[in-house]
């Protein structure tokens, strides 16, 4: 099959790619990426000259480079993973979040419509529910919880799901979406709570957590997101959501604190900060429905996953200090100036 990957330079994305590249070799795939400040073509520089393997880059927004694109390979599945996703970045300026997310989204489903795409898998977040009490570890986000967005990001999401579901149920476009809780992983980046406590206290900085640290979140190895992904892309049912969860819910400072001990440093790094506006308390996923129609669950244990997290950044400081000083920006020119 040929298969679009959106966002393919992202944290997610990329790792999906490999994914991809290893579990289905006959297939080809396509990264579409506008390399925007999360967008890093270093990601995938394992992948560039793989004979399945084809980069472009281009922004889903723009409407004939998305349909020159389709014209070009004709796509049976694309696979969304392109939005701008940070929380605190959407507090600060939402009208970009709105743009890429639901924009970009209406463009990439016009084009699927336009060519008889056979499946438009929309990646989206728990994040679109809201929040669930701290003190009722009972409840779950299930596929039919309401919507409840609680962040510009969120809300973008959450509108982008429905327009997706919306085209699924007025043109026929063969729809799925899956709403993940918090990954963690190779190629994060580093602003996100993990990478940024792990290169903060690699470098002896203060570790700035909001509030008391008490926000749960639930957390999922991001190979196992990539694995549940391929699932519902390949085999699920159209018009349906799949929730994806890791069933490893901790709060903000527990990860911290075990981020140090791993590293070997001081919990006197940790400072606490005024809590971000919104904050959600607390996330967690009910699987059960993608457990019981396409055999899915979470492999990795989130002490295991953390670990081998911790030890990607220990390998890889050249990649998140390019990060940090800017460089990952240039990497784009330094590899196609000659080509």
């Amino acid at each position: 099959m040929n298969i679009l990957v959106t966002g393919g330079a992202g944290f997610i994305g990329s790792n999906f790619i490999y994914y991809q590249l290893k579990n289905h070799p006959d297939d080809r795939i396509v990264c579409l990426d506008a390399l925007t400040y999360a967008g890093n073509l270093a990601n995938l520089e394992s992948a560039l000259n793989h004979p399945s393997f084809r980069f472009v880059k281009g922004d889903i927004t723009d409407r004939a480079c998305v349909f020159k694109l389709f014209e070009e390979e004709k796509f049976d599945i694309v696979a969304n993973f392109a939005a701008e996703s940070h929380v605190d970045r959407s507090v600060e300026n939402p009208g970009v979040f709105l743009h890429t997310n639901v924009f970009g989204t209406q463009v990439l489903l016009d084009a699927c419509r336009q060519y008889g795409v056979k499946r438009f898998h929309q990646v989206s977040t728990d994040e679109v529910y809201g929040d669930l009490p701290i003190d009722r570890k009972d409840l779950f986000f299930t596929e039919s919880s309401p919507l409840r967005a609680s962040s510009p990001y969120s809300a973008s999401k959450a509108a982008a799901d429905l327009l997706a579901l919306a085209y699924y149920r007025t043109y026929q476009v063969p729809v799925t979406i899956s709403r993940c809780s918090n990954n963690y992983g190779p190629y994060h980046f580093p602003e996100k709570l993990i990478p940024l406590m792990i290169t903060r206290a690699l470098n002896d900085q203060s570790l700035p957590v909001y509030g008391k640290g008490e926000n749960i979140r639930d957390w999922l190895y991001v190979e196992d997101h990539c694995a549940a992904v391929d699932l519902v892309m390949r085999s699920g049912r159209a018009g349906e959501v799949y929730n994806i969860g890791g069933h490893n819910e901790k709060s903000n400072i527990e990860i911290v604190k075990l981020i140090l001990k791993i590293l070997g440093k001081p919990e006197s790094l940790i400072t606490f900060v005024a809590d971000r506006p919104g904050h959600d308390l607390r996330y967690a996923i009910d699987n059960t429905k993608i457990t019981s129609e396409l055999g899915w669950s979470p492999q990795t244990e989130f002490e295991d996953g953390l670990q081998k997290t911790v030890q990607w950044y220990l390998n890889n400081r050249s990649w998140w200090e390019n990060i940090l000083a800017g460089e990952y920006k240039n990497y784009y020119e330094r590899m196609y100036a000659r080509r």
